[in-house]
Order: C-alpha cells, then structure tokens, then sequence
C-alpha cells in the first residue's frame, strides 16, 4: 500500500488520504461557488442596495483582488508555520465575514465584506493545493487527486448559479454568503480530524520585504486596468502600472538574491512551467468573465428567473464534473501540452457559439456551454498538475501560490477586462428615449439592470436595451474566444506532449 507521511514522517493510511482530499475539496468547492453565485445575485441586490455600475464591478472584483495580492504571502505563511494550521485559520474567518456580507446594507458595506473574504480565502487556497502536494507524494495518485481538486473548483464555479438560483427564488440575496457558514463549520471539524499538518523544517527568516513588493507587484496593476476600464487611460492609469511593474522587478530580483527566497522565480525560466501558468490564467479569464455577464444575460435580457438561470447553466456543471473521467485518457494518448491544447480550442469554439447564439433559441445556447466546462475543465487539471509537480514537497505552499495567484488573477482580470468591455459597448449602442429626467437617463446609460428599473419592461425602449446589452455579450464572448484560442497555441507551443501517465 503507498503510504504518505504528514510533518514528523508518520505514514498516512490510503484512506485517511482520501478522506482528507475530500475535506479540502469541499473547502475548494464553496470559494468557487462563492466566487460565481455572486453574480446571479446582482439583479437582486441592485434593487435592494442600488449599487453603482463600477460598484457593481467592485463587488464583484475585490474578493479576487485581495486573493491575488496576497497569495504568495499566505503561500509562504503555510509553508512557514503549518498548512493545516493556516487552512483552519482561515475557514474560521471566512466563515465569520461571511455574515457580515449576508447582512450588509449598503454597496459600501458589501464591498467592504467582499474584500474581507478576500483575505481569509487567499489564506485557503494555496493550502489546500499544498497539502495535496505533500498527502500525495506518489505522482500517479496525486495527479488523480488533483482532477478531483480541479474538478471541485470547475463544478464549483458552475454549481454556483444554480445554487444562487434556488436561494434566490425563495430567499434574500444575502442568503447566497450565508450558506458558507455550515459549511465552513464542516472543513474546520472534519479538517481537525482528518488532515496532517505539514511545513517546510526549515523555512528561514521571514522576509518582509519580498512580502510587501509581492502585494505591490499584483494590486497597482489590477487596479490600473479596472480604472482604465471605467474612466479611460489617465496618468492615475499610468502611475499604477508602473508602479506594480517597478515592485515586480524589484521582487524578483530580490529572490535571487536571496538565499531561501518567498517564491523560486527561477521556475519562470522553465517553458512548461510558464505555459502551464499562462495557460491557466487565461483560461480562467474566460471563464469568469463569461459567467460573469451570462447569468444577467438569462435574467435581465432573457427574462428567466433565478432558479430557471441556474438550471440554463447545467450544462457547463455536466461537463466540468465529466472531466474526472476523460482527464487520464486525454493525458495518456495526446501528453499534457496537447491535451491541454486541446482542452482550450474546445473552450474557444464553446464562447463562439455563445456568441453566435445568443440570440436563438436556449438549445443551442446550452450545447454551447458543453465544451466550455469540459476544454476549460480538462485545461485546468494539468495545468494544475503541471505547476504543482514542479515543487519540492517542503515548498508546496509557495508554488500552490503562484496556481491559485493565476487563477485569481484571471478572475479580476476577466470581471474587469471582459465586464468592462460588455458595459462599454451597451452604453455605446442603448438608446435613451427622448423627454426623460437627467437622472433616468443616467440610469438607463449606467447599466442593463438600472434600465429596466427606471424603464416599463415590456416598452420598445426596455427591448432596446436588452439589444445594446445582448450586443456587449456577444462582442465579450469572441473576444473571450480570441484569448483562449492564443492560449491552446500557447500550451502546444510550450507544454511538452510526451505521452503522460494516466491522471
């Protein structure tokens, strides 16, 4: 029987590893479900806390701009004083801050929650990759373990809006934070009982330095790009990117310096390595800013309901979850660099015929959604696997960082890149009927879910703006499309296709 150890060298039974995959998949699970069912919620809460169109995108962002800032530090805590110990830390406080969004009442106020809920899930994600790293130090099993941990985040993000949707037919939008408690309250029990604790023995001095220029390279440039998206380029545009560009030269060239360094940047020089995070990030940029208009798209311009805009999104959830099973095939015959490839082409066809169908029938629509889940699914998995097996055991934490900072960085970039460009373009194409008051106006231009609370929804005026919003999805989807297909190339250019063993 394999057998892997936790911090001291005692072996750990073949069940109990299990056991605690599935503690740490549930954790992984619910941030992706937290990350989506937000946005079936926005209808929602905009009648409620009448949030602004650039709130609208904090709210939606910020989680993943705290998560993204402060990955790599987290990363290296884990690894400093105890995965575990982190793992637990952090369920505790998401589960706390998750109240205080539940309750919010005001736009300032969610946000403020959101960016709250950042910090206790930057400090659960590279955890849980971590402890898979060292649970499963065969590669075959680990390599299966991660699908199963890929797959949980996939099915996640995609369960997300049919959750959200069965909540929101019955219940306040704030019900969509609440249902983290119990299961927070479930990881920190079974996650007491289950998972080992692991650490690097010998981390070093804690280095502060390396620790503020990682923040310093990630948040100036993303939020750089999310001003830029909402006021234009300007010099405060300007001054950010070079500020988060001038922190990440500085970073980098402080950790080959260092003797024990915050993150080994050397991997960078690695083209599977890079690849495989690129690939990864793009892929995940996608995905979230698909899911991000989509589920407005089935309510506000299709007119569903909640519940019935989830289950429009099953399809992706079916796929996603389908990836466990063809995962080792697609590895064994093609090798990760053409299987991730081809996972992404699959996604790229998937949000061009989103696009082309955005206007039809829902048929076509949900045969669209297919190989979304499925190519970006299979993608993640081995791009997953490919990042983490580049890691010393005693150093999982740090480079589970930088997976989870390319995953989190792809999802702010996809809100705020992809979700900024759909509104552009509805606020270049809806047309504002003539005679209304300033501040009507000002309403029906702000975004699609404004309009329609200012305009009677079965006027000439209210289906004009679900064109110009259609209209911004569609030009979103091919742009999405543009970016995954450059990616595949990316990933056949780069990954290595040698026949890989089974995941």
């Amino acid at each position: 029987m394999l057998l892997s150890t936790n911090a001291v060298g005692t072996p750990l039974p073949a069940r109990r590893r299990w056991a605690a995959l599935a503690v740490l998949a549930a954790a992984v699970l619910l941030l992706a479900i937290d990350n989506t069912v937000l946005a079936l919620a926005v209808p929602a809460l905009s009648a409620d806390l009448s949030p602004t169109a650039e709130q609208i995108l904090w709210i939606g962002d910020v989680y993943s701009l705290a998560l993204a800032g402060l990955l790599v530090l987290m990363g290296n805590l884990a690894d400093r004083f105890g995965r575990k110990r982190i793992l637990l830390l952090g369920s505790a406080g998401f589960g706390l801050v998750s109240l205080l969004a539940a309750f919010a009442t005001s736009a300032e106020q969610l946000i403020a929650a959101r960016l709250l809920l950042g910090v206790a899930g930057a400090t659960l994600m590279p955890a849980t990759l971590s402890l898979i790293r060292n649970i499963f130090p065969d590669d075959t099993e680990r390599a299966r373990a991660i699908a199963i941990w890929s797959t949980a985040f996939g099915a996640g993000s995609a369960i997300g809006p049919l959750v959200g949707g069965l909540l929101l037919e019955h219940l306040w939008w704030g019900s969509v934070f609440l249902i983290n408690v119990p299961v927070m309250i479930l990881v920190l029990v079974s996650g007491w009982l289950l998972l080992p604790e692991s650490r690097d023995p010998r981390p070093g001095r804690f280095d502060v330095p390396s620790a503020a220029l990682s923040m310093a390279a990630i948040v100036p440039v993303v939020y750089a790009i999310k001003h830029a998206a909402g006021h234009g380029p300007d010099p405060v545009t300007v001054a950010c990117v070079l500020a988060g560009v001038t922190a990440g030269v500085l970073f980098v060239r402080r950790q080959r310096r260092l003797d024990q360094p915050m993150l080994d940047v050397e991997l960078f020089r690695s083209p599977t390595f890079s690849g495989a995070v690129a690939a990864n990030m793009i892929a995940i940029f996608a995905l979230t800013g698909l899911l991000f208009f989509f589920s407005q798209y089935l309510q506000l311009a299709r007119e569903h309901s909640p519940l019935e805009a989830g289950l429009a999104e099953l399809p992706a959830t079916i796929a996603s979850i389908a990836v466990v099973g063809v995962v080792g095939v697609a590895a064994a015959r093609l090798g990760r660099g053409r299987a991730i490839a081809l996972g992404l082409a699959m996604a790229a066809a998937g949000l061009a015929l989103v696009a082309a169908a955005a206007r039809g029938p829902y048929l076509w629509l949900g045969l669209a959604l297919v190989p979304i889940g499925l190519g970006i699914g299979l993608a993640m998995t081995l791009t997953g696997d490919a990042i983490v097996s580049a890691a010393p055991p005693h150093k999982a934490g740090s480079v589970s960082a930088i997976t989870e900072a390319a995953i989190e960085l792809g999802v702010v970039l996809g809100i705020a890149v992809l979700g900024s460009l759909a509104t552009l373009v509805y606020r270049a194409g809806v047309e504002i009927p003539a005679g209304l008051p300033a501040g009507d106006a000002a309403a029906i231009r702000d975004s699609l879910a404004s309009a329609l609370h200012v305009l009677d929804p079965t006027s000439p005026a209210a289906d004009g703006a679900r064109d110009a919003f259609i209209a911004g999805m569609r030009i979103t989807s091919l742009v999405a499309a543009v970016f995954t297909l450059a990616a595949a190339f990316l990933a056949w250019r780069l990954i290595p296709s040698t026949p890989a063993r089974r995941a």
